[in-house]
């Protein structure tokens, strides 16, 4: 019965037995896309899926930040291989947001955790988010909003509803984190006036504007750090 069985399921056998010995920190990409797949689609020789997943997408991260629509335009990959993979970019957004949200230090004295988030939950949209970071008093992590979806251009957001929204969670102060889809975290003229109106609106309700965050996959922008706040 051995000799009958595809060749992928002892394949398969080694590279579970190579993630447990390392949890995948000598494995290459794909490699870890097919121990993902495997779950998704337990009767196929996966690698080949995998391979084109990196083919496509060029490197992990890419391939579960990747909107469904174009995972599905990969042959091979349906609505449970989907799942399993955008499950993982969740509880990845979900494990920083966490790591963020229950550090003792005042979030802004933890930029590197506070960079790490924004990139793993914003940075790989297709088009420009507006997010809104809560602050309480200590300074600590209370909450987030998706506030405005925009063009691959711009976004556009009222200053009097992000206040409004700010004080519907009891925020004593926010930052704002949006994504540049371009690669380039330089702030537009339009991004340097916006932050301008929404920091004077927030100054007149007593809400304090500690930080405009630009991120890219690869890069960041911060307003504090260059003064503009």
């Amino acid at each position: 019965m051995d000799a009958n069985k595809p060749d992928y399921l002892g394949h398969r056998q080694r590279l579970r037995e190579r993630f447990l010995k390392s949890e995948g920190n000598d494995m290459p990409d794909y490699e870890m896309l097919e121990l993902l797949l495997m779950l998704a689609i337990p009767r196929k020789d996966v690698k080949p899926i995998a391979k084109e997943l990196i083919r496509v997408f060029g490197k992990f991260a890419n391939v579960i930040s990747a909107p469904e629509y174009r995972l599905r335009e990969i042959n091979g990959i349906k609505d449970s291989a989907v799942t399993v993979l955008k499950l993982v970019n969740a509880a990845a957004k979900r494990l920083s947001w966490e790591n963020l949200a229950s550090d003792d230090m005042p979030v802004l004295l933890n930029m590197d955790s506070l960079i790490d988030y924004c990139r793993s939950a914003f940075a790989y949209a297709e088009v420009e988010e507006l997010h809104v970071l809560y602050l309480d008093a200590k300074l600590k992590l209370i909450g987030n909003d998706l506030v405005q979806k925009g063009s691959l251009s711009s976004v556009s957001v009222s200053p009097r509803e992000l206040v409004k929204n700010a004080l519907n969670n009891n925020a004593a102060s926010i930052i704002m984190v949006h994504n540049h889809p371009s690669g380039s975290p330089k702030p537009s003229g339009n991004d340097i006036n916006i932050t301008k109106k929404i920091e004077q609106a927030c100054q007149l309700m007593g809400i304090k504007l500690q930080e405009h965050i630009i991120i890219t996959k690869s890069a960041y922008y911060s307003f504090l750090e260059h003064k503009l706040l």
